[in-house]
C-alpha cells in the first residue's frame, strides 16, 4: 500500500523514522519504510540512523558514494515496492500524530500527487538563522487556499504523496547539475503532463534551518540553476516569478540597472540579510539583480 521515502545525508532522521513508524503500525495497511543515505561522512549520525533497521519493514541504506538529490529519490522511488509513495526530507517532522492516516483518508480513484504543506516552529530562532526562518514563514508555510492559487509552483517536494505509476512518468531530471531548483522543474514536469496535484492541510514542520549565510548562498546557487533551466529550455520564461519579472525588465533594457545594483550593492545586501532584521524584499531584489547580472 504505503512506501515512505526518506534520502538523507549528514542527518539525524531517528525522530521522523519513530514518529511515521509508530503512526503507521496503528494502520491495518501494508508498509515499508526505505531511508536512503546518500555517503554521509559523519559517523556518530551514521550509528544513531542505522538503530533504524531494528524496526519492522524498515531499511537504512549507505550508498557508496553521494549521486545527489535528484538522483536517489529516483533510486528511491525505483526500488519501493508499494503503490503510494510518500516522499520525506530528513529534516522535517510531521505536526498531527495521524499524518499518515491523513494522507490515506485523502487518496482517491483519481488521485495522482497530493502535497500536504509545510511550517515552521513560531518561536523565533537565534540571529544567525533568522534568513531561513523569515523566508520560510512568509513564502512557503502557505495554507491550502493560497496553495491552490498556483497548485504547480506552491508544491515543494519536502512532503507529498504520489502514485508510482505517476513518478514512473515524471521522474527527477538527474542531468541538471546539483544547485537547488530540483522541485520547480518537477512541478513543471507535473504541470506539462497535466498531473494533478491535490494541497490539503497535513504539514510537516521543516526543522533543519540554515545558517543565514549558507541559505544566501544556496539561494544565489537557485539562481544559477534558474539561469540554466532557462538557457537549455527546461521551463517556459513565465514559469516562475522572478523569470517572468525579469523578462519584462529585459524587453526594456532595465535589467542592465538591476545588473549595476548587483555589482555595486551586494555588500549592502549581504549586510542587511544576514543581520537581525533581513528583508525580504531585499531578498527579492537579491535574487532578480543577480539574475540581470547573469545575463548582462
Amino acid at each position: 500500500m504505503l512506501s515512505i521515502l526518506i534520502p538523507t545525508y549528514n542527518y539525524n532522521i531517528s525522530a521522523l523514522v519513530a514518529e511515521v513508524y509508530a503512526q503507521i503500525k496503528k494502520l491495518d495497511v501494508a508498509f515499508e519504510i526505505l531511508c536512503y543515505d546518500d555517503g554521509s561522512t559523519d559517523n556518530a549520525i551514521i550509528s544513531a540512523n542505522k538503530e533504524i533497521n531494528n524496526l519492522e519493514n524498515t531499511k537504512y541504506l549507505i550508498l557508496d558514494k553521494n549521486i545527489g538529490r535528484s538522483a536517489i529519490r529516483n533510486l528511491l522511488a525505483k526500488e519501493a515496492k508499494f503503490e503510494w509513495l510518500l516522499f520525506l526530507d530528513a529534516d522535517v517532522l510531521p505536526k498531527e500524530n495521524n499524518f499518515i492516516a491523513s494522507y490515506l483518508k485523502s487518496i482517491a480513484t483519481s488521485s495522482q500527487v497530493i502535497y500536504g504543506g509545510i511550517l515552521y516552529n513560531e518561536k523565533k530562532p537565534d540571529n544567525d538563522h533568522l534568513l531561513r526562518w523569515t523566508y520560510g514563514r512568509k513564502r512557503e508555510a502557505l495554507s491550502t487556499s493560497k496553495r491552490n492559487k498556483n497548485i504547480y509552483l506552491s508544491f515543494l517536494t519536502l512532503n507529498f504523496l504520489i502514485r508510482k505509476e505517476v513518478f514512473n512518468v515524471v521522474t527527477f531530471d538527474e542531468d541538471i547539475p546539483n544547485l537547488r531548483h530540483e522541485d520547480t522543474l518537477f512541478s513543471y514536469h507535473l504541470k506539462l503532463n497535466k498531473i494533478q496535484v491535490a494541497h490539503i492541510e497535513n504539514p510537516t514542520y521543516h526543522l533543519g534551518l540554515e545558517e543565514s549565510s549558507v541559505f544566501l548562498r544556496k539561494s544565489i546557487e537557485s539562481i544559477d540553476a534558474l539561469h540554466l533551466f532557462l538557457e537549455q529550455d527546461l521551463i517556459p520564461k513565465n514559469y516562475t516569478l522572478i523569470t517572468k519579472v525579469f523578462f519584462k525588465l529585459k524587453k526594456v533594457k532595465l535589467h542592465y540597472l538591476l545588473a549595476y545594483i548587483y555589482r555595486n550593492f551586494k555588500g549592502s545586501f549581504d549586510k542587511n540579510l544576514l543581520s537581525k532584521k533581513p528583508s525580504l524584499y531585499l531578498f527579492d531584489l537579491y535574487r532578480l539583480s543577480y539574475l540581470c547580472y547573469l545575463h548582462a
